[in-house]
């Protein structure tokens, strides 16, 4: 990674964010929480990763989502919201698009289909990757920008990666306390550098880690309240005076991210959380370096976001892996499909993208699909490999 050239403009854009960070940090007397620290990394305006000009998807970028690799993930899904669209409005929502290589597939197969979608609506918070979309999708009519969900939504909704990049808190287990991790800045005698400094925090503060006690000493891990609240206000948003089971009032969501349930996020071999960095298709675990260039993100505790889901009103559909729900949704039979009308080496290159999305030893275990609902039946046969027991 550290052999990778880098730009002067690309040195002087992260400058600019290390000496906004750091006067935020003198600021706060001397000290940012790192989910603070975060937050400015990735969402700063015109600065933070999310919100600058940068290359971040695919080939050229820092990492490959799903829909980079293949099209077939977005078909498949299409597949499956044709069948949810029998009990809920055809409308979906997608929170941040990215490039928005998903919706274009998405849209494409729904032309492909001859089959009407009434709307395809991109919530995203950044100005940069919203043009991107225009960009992108201004082939499409029936697409709209919107800033929040709207109240009272009866369709899909669509979270490919996006919990993941929302910023977390750090703690550590002490001997007496735990610890909040923060972020400070120290001068030497050759230049200054970000550094971690703990701080003791409330217990109420790590009521999501089920666990807590039996964590051996110094065990590091993050906590998630900001997905967590986010989660919230979208289900006191879809819930709000959905009081009869309709087709105008129904909605489905597909959370899809990478991450497990707390009994194995907080296993021994954890014990130094999950957060990491990627940067030109290289993982890493130094969230100080070029802050604006790099990717900052966690797994995440699909327990914890059941748990807060179904306590503010939404039903518990599924959670499976990214391999079984692909599975399950058709994407085998898609793949047969195509190999009938084009020749071997088309099928072959489409079979291994396919290969990626579901391969144990690649997204197929490590991603997962959490479905939540309202007024709305999950079909029985998505239901198979089906793991919301183990939530």
């Amino acid at each position: 990674m550290h052999n990778t050239i880098i730009s002067n403009k690309d040195i002087f854009h992260s400058n600019l964010l290390k000496n906004l960070i750091i006067k935020d940090i003198y600021e706060k007397n001397g000290w940012i929480s790192f989910k603070r620290y975060m937050e400015l990394a990735l969402y700063e305006k015109n600065l933070g990763y999310y919100n600058n000009n940068s290359i971040k998807f695919g080939e050229h970028g820092d990492f490959t989502t799903a829909p980079e690799i293949s099209s077939f993930f977005g078909i498949t899904l299409t597949k499956l919201a044709i069948e949810i669209f029998e009990q809920t409005e055809p409308i979906i929502i997608e929170f941040g698009s990215g490039s928005g290589k998903l919706a274009k597939d998405i849209l494409t197969a729904f032309s492909l289909f001859n089959i009407k979608l009434k709307k395809y609506i991109i919530i995203e918070i950044s100005p940069k990757l919203r043009n991107r979309q225009k960009k992108m999708l201004i082939n499409f009519t029936n697409v709209e920008w919107l800033n929040s969900c709207p109240k009272n939504f009866s369709g899909l909704i669509i979270l490919n990666e996006v919990l993941d990049a929302m910023p977390v808190s750090l703690v550590r287990k002490g001997i007496n306390y735990w610890y909040e991790r923060g972020v400070t800045w120290i001068n030497n005698k050759k230049k200054g550098k970000f550094v971690f400094k703990d701080r003791p925090c409330d217990l109420n503060f790590i009521k999501q880690i089920t666990n807590a006690k039996f964590l051996p000493i110094g065990y590091l891990t993050e906590i998630h309240s900001v997905a967590i609240k986010f989660i919230k206000s979208l289900a006191k948003t879809l819930i709000n005076n959905k009081k009869n089971q309709s087709k105008n009032n129904s909605v489905l969501i597909l959370l899809i991210d990478y991450g497990f349930p707390s009994h194995e996020y907080y296993l021994d071999q954890r014990s130094q959380g999950t957060l990491m960095c990627h940067y030109k298709h290289n993982m890493h675990f130094d969230p100080f370096y070029l802050p604006g260039l790099q990717d900052i993100t966690s797994h995440i505790d699909f327990t914890a976001i059941a748990k807060i889901a179904t306590d503010n009103g939404l039903d518990l559909l599924n959670y499976t892996s990214q391999s079984g729900f692909l599975i399950n949704s058709g994407i085998c039979s898609i793949l047969s499909q195509f190999m009938l009308k084009n020749n071997i080496l088309q099928y072959l290159k489409k079979t291994n993208s396919v290969k990626k999305l579901i391969s144990l030893g690649e997204m197929g275990e490590l991603f997962k699909i959490l479905v939540l609902g309202k007024y709305i039946k999950f079909p029985n046969k998505f239901l198979r490999y089906d793991r919301s027991h183990r939530l």
